[in-house]
């Protein structure tokens, strides 16, 4: 058996082995998130974020996202008028809308990351990166303290999408460019109640 015989039957097994089910989470006390924290580190992001409680939360969606067409995921918990609901919108049609609406899976206190994994009421990867504004509403009880308290509670097998703050890059001639992989901005609306 050659070197590259052996790596790629290690790789097949690895991959059956995720693909079954197989995957040992390893045990994990989950530790609540600071609020406060997560809101720092976000704003500290150049984000905008606001507090609210769940009665006020449709309205806070409403004025995030005034003025713009907007496209939301199916099973998003918030009803958000004149929205287009994600039906397989093509990019084209994607680069056209101007803001989007989701939930979260988890926000990380310690980083400022907000956790996708694309389950209902936050769509497919394509509707949270083309348009140009993401509005993404974290439930207080969905902060948790840092990483590995987040992969705890994530599932492997889902696609997963990590944001900490809007699109940006500094890769030419170290010049800030915002918007070159994802949204040019992100407005983050935390649930506290």
């Amino acid at each position: 058996m050659t070197a590259r015989d052996e790596i790629l039957a290690r790789v097949r097994e690895a991959t059956t082995a995720a693909a079954s089910g197989a995957y040992d989470r390893p045990a994990h006390v989950r530790t609540p998130g600071s609020v406060d924290l997560f809101v720092e580190r976000v704003e500290d992001y150049q984000a905008v974020v606001e507090r609210c409680s769940a009665a006020s939360l449709s309205d806070r969606v409403q004025a995030a996202v005034e003025g713009c067409s907007v496209v939301v995921p199916p099973g998003l918990g918030v009803e958000v008028p004149d929205a287009v609901v994600d039906a397989g919108l093509s990019a084209l049609e994607l680069d056209q809308v101007d803001a989007v609406v989701t939930e979260a899976t988890v926000g990380i206190a310690e980083t400022g990351t907000i956790v996708l994994d694309h389950g209902p009421g936050q769509g497919r990867r394509a509707i949270t990166l083309v348009p140009d504004r993401h509005v993404c509403i974290v439930r207080a009880d969905q902060v948790v303290a840092d990483v590995p308290d987040a992969v705890a509670l994530l599932d492997p097998h889902r696609p997963l999408t990590w944001i900490s703050g809007p699109s940006a890059t500094s890769d030419i001639e170290l010049s800030r460019v915002e918007g070159v992989h994802g949204p040019r901005n992100l407005h983050v609306i935390v649930v506290e109640d």
